[in-house]
């Protein structure tokens, strides 16, 4: 008898789109004319440093203009780990006279959470905020430890919207008690930014990190909104680059990319991903002994995270994986830790529960006949674990 080859039926879904997307066709062309044709240093005096100028401050305007801020309010970096890095160590070492409480959260991303710690070791003082059992932060806190320090918190750093449970944080508010206190608001927007509003003016923010391969831009290429006038230290030394902030000559390929992949963001695509997130929430949700981890009104509109009791989420991943499906047990910074997530733990699940648990990241280019392969996919996986699974008679889903 012939043995039918499965893998010709097998369809290919990528659903981790919260670490990295697929970058653009548009953008790929668009950045290929800085490789090959445009190639000079925007530092340069003459025509070829002149062209590759010309394109830095167009990008930088596109940026801008995405968020509500100046050109000159723009400092391109690596990435969204640089960017949360340089404001949170810049503004503590340019405010460290004036006082040294952070404020930070118990789930944002490694690039602030490790900087706090490493500032602690400094003698800096980190206030941890909890988060509720839907993923968001709670305000009363940020008030009384606010309150309780006198004048000595100089940074609050809360992320914008969390990168494994998708929740959108009440980033104005914070932004008005901050203002209103007179101490330095950042928030990570690495996920949120051409998904979710963002108005730096507004929302009272006087830094932003962004980031180009989350929204089919490349990797390798960020920026760091600075509110005009604030004070913060440089941390890479050298030539004047990026109004003397941020040394390195700019990688002019990337940070092109970057641009165009954010113009290319429209409302339509955004209310296509949010219809198709949830269509996948609901039919996941159909399997029993399941439950979404974070908020269901407020969420990206591309994040899926769900808890499958009974279940070991590294092994459900890789029979998706076996499957063509690619999708996250937690972020991809931490994906090869044996560790709970930290984000989970914050919510107030026990480990085993996080421990099942899977995110499920969309894109512009995911398509319902994918999610339902998908579905097919997670509901056979499930079963099939759960059968093989000592958890299944001994374990029951509840929060701590």
């Amino acid at each position: 008898m012939k043995k039918t080859n499965q893998s010709s039926s097998q369809m290919k879904v990528y659903l981790d789109n919260g670490a990295t997307t697929k970058t653009a066709e548009e953008v790929v062309k668009e950045m290929n004319i800085y490789f090959q044709t445009k190639y000079g240093n925007a530092s340069s005096l003459h025509s070829f440093g002149q062209e590759a100028n010309e394109a830095l401050e167009n990008s930088r305007k596109i940026i801008a203009e995405k968020i509500n801020a100046l050109p000159e309010e723009i400092i391109f970096t690596s990435g969204g780990t640089e960017s949360d890095n340089f404001a949170v160590k810049g503004i503590a070492y340019a405010n460290k006279n004036k006082g040294n409480h952070i404020i930070t959260s118990k789930f944002e991303h490694p690039a602030v959470l490790n900087m706090c710690k490493e500032l602690e070791k400094e003698g800096f003082t980190v206030t941890y905020l909890n988060v509720s059992k839907e993923g968001i932060v709670d305000i009363d806190q940020l008030r009384a430890e606010i309150g309780k320090k006198q004048g000595k918190t100089i940074l609050v750093t809360i992320m914008h919207a969390n990168n494994e449970i998708g929740t959108i944080q009440p980033i104005k508010e914070i932004g008005e008690i901050c203002k209103l206190n007179k101490i330095a608001f950042h928030t990570d927007a690495v996920q949120s930014f051409t998904k979710a509003k963002i108005d730096v003016q507004e929302m009272n923010i006087d830094l932003l990190s962004l980031s180009a391969h989350k929204l089919h831009g490349p990797k390798g290429v960020g920026a760091l909104y600075i509110k005009k006038g604030t004070e913060i230290k440089k941390q890479a030394i050298g030539g004047h680059h990026e109004f003397n902030l941020r040394a390195g000559t700019e990688n002019i390929s990337g940070i092109v990319g970057f641009a165009k992949a954010a113009s290319l963001v429209n409302d339509e695509e955004i209310k296509n991903m949010t219809g198709l997130r949830n269509y996948l929430i609901d039919n996941l949700l159909k399997i029993p002994n399941t439950q979404l981890n974070g908020s269901r009104e407020k969420r990206l509109c591309n994040n899926v995270n769900i808890a499958f009791n009974f279940v070991e989420g590294e092994s459900l991943l890789l029979y998706l994986n076996q499957n063509g499906i690619a999708v996250s047990t937690g972020s991809a910074c931490s994906s090869k830790s044996l560790e709970p997530s930290h984000v989970l733990l914050s919510l107030g699940l026990k480990h085993e529960i996080c421990h099942g648990s899977i995110r499920f990241s969309l894109s512009k280019y995911t398509t319902k006949k994918e999610l339902d392969y998908t579905i097919k996919n997670v509901k056979a996986a499930v079963e099939k674990l759960r059968a093989l699974s000592p958890l299944n008679e001994k374990v029951k889903y509840t929060a701590k």
